[in-house]
């Protein structure tokens, strides 16, 4: 048998799949009780247990609100996710607003889609780790700051990002 994280065993079939499995299990359980009498304050003891309660998480009132990131590859739905979440409950989560380097339209408002900051202001940005997360896409930069995330938890939202792993 090798030991594997939270307790469990793996073993190589010999006799058959479960066979083997069922016997591993016997004898990863007596390992475990042998090596909790003789320490019970190891790392044996927290393996007896090898599955954890989850519970709804419960904010209390006084705690401020958590950022949530919402991770997948392009074409999985996260940021209709987002956007979704964001119009069922408008007073609970919003968006931070993101930075980019890229020119401003005529139908846009800097502050309301995007900040607009030149190239320069957006790399010193990147340098002084006030970025919590950038890219770049067809030669512009844009980017999410750590500013505008605390701006949305400042007006007691949570704040959604969707992010594409680079």
């Amino acid at each position: 048998c090798v030991w594997a994280v939270r307790g469990s065993a793996v073993c190589f079939p010999a006799a058959g799949f479960r066979r083997s499995m069922r016997l591993c299990r016997r004898k990863a359980r007596l390992k475990q009780q042998a090596c909790a009498s003789r320490c019970p304050s190891s790392c044996c003891s927290a393996l007896a247990a090898p599955y954890e309660e989850v519970v709804r998480y419960q904010r209390h009132p006084t705690d401020r609100h958590r950022l949530v990131i919402l991770v997948g590859p392009a074409g999985v739905g996260v940021n209709e996710l987002r956007r979704r979440l964001i119009t069922s409950n408008p007073r609970e989560f919003q968006s931070a607003i993101p930075h980019t380097t890229r020119v401003q339209k005529s139908y846009e408002m800097n502050g309301r889609e995007y900040h607009y900051v030149s190239k320069e202001t957006f790399e010193n940005m990147v340098y002084s780790h006030r970025m919590l997360e950038y890219g770049e896409y067809k030669g512009y930069l844009y980017g999410t700051s750590v500013d505008a995330v605390r701006t949305v938890l400042d007006e007691g939202k949570i704040c959604v990002i969707d992010l594409e792993p680079q």
